[in-house]
C-alpha cells in the first residue's frame, strides 16, 4: 500500500489484529528483509512495516535526509495511521530510528526491540585512519591527473571503484544520505529512552560490532542484551529459531 508522508510516497505492509508493532528495515534493504518477523508476529499483533524514504518501493527524499528526518517521517506515519503505544523492532538503520524515536517520542513508544543496530560512531583505529587518509590521497590524485575532460564523471568513477560497498550501491541523493548517515552518533540519546529495550546482537557482527550493543545496554535504563553466538549481522535471520522464542517472550511473557 502506498501513503503519502510529508509529500513522499510511502509504501507499507500491514497484517493481523492487537497490539501494535512497527518493523523498521536496514540500509540497503526493504520491506522483504523484515518479512521473517512480520510473518511470525501478525499471528498475535497488528504488525505493519515500511520501506523507508529511498528505498524499497518509496520515493526517494527530495533533499539530504539525516536521522531525524527520516525518524520525523516515521512518526508521521505512526499519527497519520493512528497508531498509539507501538513496540518498535528495527534492524541496524531501523535500530537508529528506533533510538531516535524511543528518545524523543516517548508517548508513543511501548517497547523497543534492537537488532544489530546502528547509532554510534565506531571506534577509529590506525587501521581506519590510514584507510581514510588513503582513501583522500588516491582522491586527490585522481581527480588532478584523470578528470580534465568531465570532472564529474571522472569523480564517479573514482567513488564507483574505491568507495564501500554500500557507498557504490548508492547513487545520486541517496549516496549523500549515506554519507551523512554514517557519521551520526547518537548514542547521547540513549540514556533518555525509557520503554523496555530488548537488544539482540550477533556475536560475529563486523558491521555493527558487538561493543555497540554492549554500550547501549549500558546506556539504555530498561534493557537486556541477547548475543547469539555465531552470527553476524543479520543475527534474526541467522538463527531464527533461536530469535523467535526471545522475541516471543520479551512481547509476550506469558502469554
Amino acid at each position: 500500500m502506498i501513503i503519502d508522508i510529508d509529500g513522499l510516497n510511502i509504501n507499507y505492509v500491514v497484517e493481523g489484529e492487537g497490539f501494535e508493532v512497527l518493523l523498521l528495515h536496514g540500509w540497503g534493504c526493504s520491506i522483504e528483509t523484515v518479512m521473517p518477523i512480520f510473518n511470525l508476529l501478525k499471528k498475535n499483533f497488528k504488525v505493519y512495516a515500511i520501506d523507508f524514504p529511498g528505498f524499497g518501493k518509496s520515493d526517494e527524499p527530495k533533499e539530504v535526509f539525516s536521522g531525524e528526518d527520516y525518524a520525523k517521517i516515521v512518526y508521521d506515519f505512526m499519527n497519520k495511521l493512528k497508531m498509539r503505544k507501538v513496540v518498535i523492532i528495527g534492524h541496524s538503520f531501523g535500530g537508529k530510528i528506533s533510538i531516535i524515536l524511543g528518545s524523543k517520542y516517548k508517548n508513543i513508544i511501548d517497547k523497543i526491540v534492537l537488532i544489530d543496530s546502528a547509532g554510534l560512531i565506531p571506534k577509529r583505529t590506525v587501521k581506519y585512519y590510514i584507510k581514510v587518509y588513503s582513501f583522500k590521497i588516491l582522491k586527490l590524485l585522481y581527480k588532478s591527473c584523470f578528470s580534465w575532460g568531465n570532472k564529474d564523471k571522472a569523480m564517479k568513477k573514482f567513488q564507483d571503484k574505491f568507495g564501500s560497498e554500500d557507498y557504490k550501491n548508492s547513487s545520486g541523493i541517496m549516496r549523500q544520505i549515506f554519507v551523512k548517515a554514517v557519521n551520526e552518533n547518537f548514542e547521547y540519546l540513549l540514556r533518555d529512552i525509557e520503554a523496555p529495550t530488548l537488544i539482540i546482537w550477533g556475536e560475529k557482527d563486523t558491521a555493527t560490532p558487538l561493543y555497540m550493543g554492549e554500550r547501549m545496554k549500558r546506556e539504555i535504563k530498561d534493557s537486556g542484551l541477547v548475543v547469539f553466538e555465531g552470527a553476524g549481522h543479520y543475527s534474526y535471520i541467522e538463527d531464527f529459531r533461536r530469535f523467535s522464542i526471545v522475541l516471543n517472550a520479551f512481547l509476550l511473557g506469558g502469554k
